[in-house]
């Protein structure tokens, strides 16, 4: 047979980045699927540890307060376009599922403008006030310059940090968890290594201290974005919007309308649960700082327990919506099934190691040989358990909200916080003492989980709608 008639001189396809969540085995799939986004989280975390290394043992207690009350206001930045960014996945996920490209880049287009737009505006309210807000919070004296010299560059950066979000939060809607992960990876490299040299000046580079540390991040945060842009564009992403396209950044109001009403409920979550965390850690402050100081500790294992549960509720979200959009209604009960597994089998070995070896990581964060340490461990074996009903009720929540049921899982998390939690913590203590506190957790996340597999179960999670006008989904 001639040479011309063997080989086949058409170049292959280039493999797309995104990935059909619709099709193949679904725990393998969500699991790997999950992995970039638990990496991310972690390193995320590990990228406000070191920088506070950074700041808090060559700048002193007052910049490290300072930069403790500045984070708190961007983390509820962050926290405020959290759930639209998730109203945007799952409407990308959906159309993805359906097989629907264009519905899916003018998703990405009207969501696109509606962040960049709101992130201007924030960042144009917030510099000026800078100032203000910290006084609100009660920041030290001594810290207060500090913390209004660093929250304005950080306000300068949230339009580069909620597009960097928003494009990450998209991709994932569209399969793709590992392009989001290499340019956070990116971001975290350029940050770590840009606050000491911003911090304490090199060469040309003049000691900018705490304004250094904020313009690392808004340094880091702008080539990382770039770039992405970049990749994406030469790549011929599926969902990169050409010149000929434009108009797609054109606001539909029907879109846009969706995102805020599906998206407030989700970003609502994050605020009732950090107002319950301040109630709880009020209640803590009265037993003194021994006390204080072993929840402290708790608090810092605590971040990581919770990141695999929240990694696989995230990829199960997305998974579930892709399956949504393309009627795979026994696919979007399996990934419900095998994101509680996963979850299982992941946070209760984590819990496990903790437990197991308490007393040792405890050390990290308490001096050697302090009494509070036996505290922590005490407090750890009755409040980390939670955790794992935790995870139930998260992966579940990720699958109702696949749908567009954004109500409901709030619901839940207001009476769970504020109606089982928080009461039980107060009005038990004259019974328990401090223990009340403690066992609140388990009681409350318990109660949650319940309530979340009952309505996951007998709930009409299944007929709910992101965009009004779309098909009805069927009732099982």
């Amino acid at each position: 047979m001639p040479q011309s008639d063997s080989i086949d001189s058409t170049p292959p396809p280039r493999r797309s980045a995104t990935r059909d969540l619709t099709k193949g085995a679904i725990f393998p799939t969500l699991f790997v699927f999950s992995l970039p986004i638990l990496a991310g989280n972690v390193l995320q975390s590990l990228n406000g540890s070191v920088n506070a290394v950074w700041i808090g043992r060559f700048l002193g207690e007052a910049a490290l307060t300072a930069t403790a009350n500045a984070n708190n206001v961007m983390f509820a930045l962050i926290g405020l376009i959290f759930g639209i960014g998730m109203a945007a996945t799952i409407l990308v996920a959906q159309a993805m599922g359906a097989h629907n490209l264009a519905q899916a880049k003018r998703v990405l287009g009207s969501s696109a403008t509606f962040f960049g737009a709101a992130s201007v505006v924030i960042a144009a309210i917030g510099y000026p006030l800078s100032r203000k807000i910290m006084q609100w919070m009660g920041t030290p004296g001594d810290a207060l310059p500090l913390a209004e010299a660093y929250l304005q560059i950080i306000f300068l950066a949230i339009p580069l940090l909620y597009l960097f979000a928003f494009v990450s939060a998209v991709l994932r809607g569209a399969g793709d968890t590992r392009t989001p992960f290499w340019f956070l990876l990116l971001v975290v490299v350029l940050d770590t290594a840009l606050n000491p040299l911003l911090i304490f000046g090199w060469g040309p580079i003049p000691r900018m201290e705490m304004r250094g540390s904020a313009l690392a991040t808004l340094f880091a945060n702008a080539i990382g974005f770039a770039l992405m842009l970049m990749w994406l564009r030469m790549r011929q992403h599926p969902l990169w919007i050409e010149r000929s396209e434009i108009g797609l950044f054109r606001p539909d109001w029907t879109i846009v309308r969706a995102l805020v009403v599906k998206g407030l409920p989700m970003g609502a979550q994050m605020v009732v649960i950090s107002m319950a965390m301040i109630a709880m850690i009020s209640m803590v402050n009265v037993y003194g700082v021994h006390t204080a100081s072993a929840y402290g500790a708790a608090l810092q294992l605590w971040t990581y327990v919770q990141m695999p549960a929240m990694a696989i509720g995230a990829a199960c979200s997305s998974m579930a919506a892709q399956n949504v959009g393309a009627r795979l209604w026994d696919r979007v009960e399996g990934t419900a099934r095998a994101g509680v597994l996963c979850n299982i089998a992941m946070t209760g070995t984590l819990i496990a190691v903790i437990v197991l070896a308490d007393r040792f990581m405890m050390g990290w964060f308490l001096p050697v040989g302090s009494e509070a340490i036996e505290t922590a461990r005490h407090l750890n074996h009755i409040a980390i358990g939670s955790f794992l009903f935790f995870g139930v009720s998260f992966v579940l929540s990720g699958v109702v909200r696949s749908t567009g049921a954004v109500v409901p899982p709030l619901i839940i998390l207001v009476v769970a916080m504020w109606g089982i939690r928080v009461p039980v913590a107060h009005f038990l203590q004259p019974i328990w003492g401090v223990d009340a506190i403690w066992w609140s957790f388990p009681i409350s996340a318990f109660c949650s989980m319940a309530a979340t597999m009952a309505y996951y179960r007998w709930g009409h999670w299944r007929s709910a709608r992101m965009l009004p006008g779309a098909a009805p989904q069927p009732v099982n």
